[in-house]
């Protein structure tokens, strides 16, 4: 797994501090930044997360990179619909011997692991074989109906991928990019950094959130699962029960995040 940050909104602290000064100011909005000093920033940071005021931090946003994950991960990822997301096309992409990724519980079982890799190959070597039948047929009928050789089989692959997809697996290695502001990065590091999320889209969080950190982390010190940003967790007796733990590895994994 690899998750780089793209690209972020500059300055991403004195623009969220920029627009917070403007609703509590008079002032016009050429003067706003004047006297916004990195400690006056960041106490208005701190003074908007006390009063829950996060709307100001929609204008900054973050667009990170994502490398060898499962689609399993990517269909948790973009169910946060607040972001916009790019990812590898299984239409247009040739899966024919595919990555894909197993969970660590199935690599430390020589048993669990010898099988799953054999149900993965089977599935690769089905995905070529109907690839390739699906790629004759179409091609002879648009050759047929008259296209040039070179264009009928390119075409007549990208249909194939487009049915042939249906039986890759959720282990399928997948790549995407993520661009979501500040306030759903928030919601998304509540939910995702938690415990009980699942150990492969909390790997992506925790990344992305080291990433937040090293950018802008007057902002992102208040971010990380809500037994961590509100100080509860709303799991109720589905929580797993080790908050202390968990706002203790958070402190740490601040500290060592802004001092990278």
């Amino acid at each position: 797994m690899k998750v780089t940050l793209l690209a972020h909104t500059p300055d991403p602290e004195k623009i969220a501090a920029t627009a917070a000064k403007l609703c509590y100011s008079n002032s016009g909005i050429g003067s706003l930044k004047d006297g916004l000093t990195e400690e006056k920033t960041e106490s208005f940071i701190d003074m908007l997360v006390s009063i829950g005021h996060e709307s100001v931090m929609e204008h900054v946003s973050f667009t990170f990179g994502i490398e060898g994950i499962s689609r399993a991960c990517s269909h948790q990822l973009v169910r946060h619909r607040i972001a916009s997301y790019s990812q590898k096309s299984q239409r247009y992409v040739n899966e024919n011997s595919f990555e894909f990724i197993t969970p660590p519980e199935i690599e430390v079982e020589p048993e669990a692991k010898a099988e799953f890799c054999r149900v993965i190959n089977e599935i690769s070597e089905s995905y070529s074989k109907i690839a390739d039948i699906l790629t004759d047929s179409h091609k002879r009928r648009f050759i047929s109906e008259g296209m040039d050789e070179k264009t009928a089989t390119s075409k007549a692959r990208k249909l194939a991928n487009e049915d042939a997809r249906f039986i890759l697996p959720n282990a399928c290695e997948t790549k995407i990019v993520v661009t979501m502001n500040v306030r759903s990065l928030f919601n998304f590091f509540r939910h995702r950094c938690c415990n009980r999320a699942q150990w492969e889209i909390r790997t992506v969080a925790n990344e992305m959130l080291k990433l937040c950190l090293q950018e802008a982390p007057h902002i992102f010190k208040y971010a990380g699962p809500s037994c961590v940003s509100s100080g509860k967790c709303p799991e109720g007796k589905m929580s797993c029960g080790k908050s202390s733990e968990v706002k203790k590895y958070f402190s740490e994994f601040i500290k060592g995040s802004t001092n990278a």
